[in-house]
């Protein structure tokens, strides 16, 4: 089976949109536009194109804490040759992280051995998967952090105490962000905004 090349992300975008991402209701806009400024996230942190395509697909499938699929696991094929088989294999381990299980493992001995919410199974994950897999998470957690005063409100002790625990495996430019925004969210509270 021939490998599929990636298109072009104002395309991909549109097939997004087609797919009726920009119904969907999301923390701060419509799903459409948070994936969109996470792709746009992790491009500014000097991500390779294929982690960059999969921030805009990452919810695609409906992840363990955002329920609305915009298509089924089956269509990977159709993914893949939208935002290509590198790409999609990302957005496949995002979405289909147990979190619950997951999420404590990282920057633990544990780290390595991946929990599957669609199959149901644990596997190992590469030390490269891992790293693509924490730096898509900070990018949209920091989406959510930046538009949303209510999100960042309810979650910031939480994602300080995780992102903590990530801190190698995600760029410096990424860790930078999440700090500075998350600093500017205390010294806006402080202010009373």
């Amino acid at each position: 089976m021939p490998v599929a090349a990636p298109i072009a992300i104002d395309t991909a975008y549109e097939r997004l949109l087609a797919l009726g991402a920009g119904e969907v209701n999301h923390v701060a806009g419509t799903l459409a536009l948070h994936l969109r400024r996470t792709e746009a996230l992790l491009r500014r942190f000097g991500n390779r194109d294929a982690l960059c395509a999969a921030g805009l697909y990452h919810a695609v499938y409906s992840t363990a804490g955002f329920p609305v699929a915009l298509c089924a696991v089956a269509a990977r094929r159709t993914i893949a040759d939208t935002i290509g088989d590198e790409a999609e294999r990302i957005v496949y381990q995002y979405g289909a992280c147990d979190r619950t299980a997951f999420h404590p493992r990282i920057g633990t001995a544990l780290e390595s051995r991946f929990v599957d919410r669609f199959t149901a199974s644990e596997y190992a994950i590469s030390r490269q998967d891992l790293r693509d897999f924490c730096e898509l998470t900070l990018a949209n957690e920091l989406d959510l952090v930046t538009t949303s005063p209510a999100f960042c409100g309810a979650h910031r002790t939480h994602l300080v105490r995780w992102f903590e625990q990530m801190r190698s495996l995600v760029s410096d430019a990424a860790f930078d962000a999440f700090r500075t925004a998350l600093n500017r969210s205390q010294l806006h509270r402080a202010a009373g905004g």
